[in-house]
This record gives structure tokens, C-alpha cells and sequence, in this order.
């Protein structure tokens, strides 16, 4: 997992990951809450694959 940090330039406030900016949010409250969410998600299982054959479909052309 990237290290993140919140860097405040003028009055807004970047969001990075390791030296890359991801985005800019106006409140550094918003800017620690949205590091926080994605640390939780990043530590979740990920979800399971979908199956080769979905149970949805294209409809199958028809002949005029």
C-alpha cells in the first residue's frame, strides 16, 4: 500500500499518494476522510470474479 499524505497548497488541499497528486478537495477534513475510506476499501477482499457465462446477455441477431 502507497504511503498517502494531505499537502495544503493556496486554500485548497491535495490529496497524494507516495509523490503523485490523486485530487484536490477544499476542506482538510474531506481530504482525511477520503484517506481514510480508501485505506478501509484497500484492505477489503476483493470480490469474487464474474462467471465466464453471465446470466445476461447480448440477444442473438435476428434474421429478417
Amino acid at each position: 500500500m502507497k504511503k498517502y499524505s494531505i499537502v495544503r497548497i493556496g486554500s485548497e488541499y491535495v490529496v497524494q499518494a507516495g509523490e503523485t497528486s490523486i485530487l484536490k478537495v477544499s476542506s482538510r477534513r474531506e481530504a482525511a476522510k477520503l484517506v481514510t475510506d480508501a485505506a478501509e476499501l484497500l484492505q477489503q477482499e476483493p470480490a469474487p470474479v464474474a462467471d465466464e457465462h453471465p446470466s445476461i446477455g447480448r440477444d442473438a441477431p435476428e434474421d429478417p
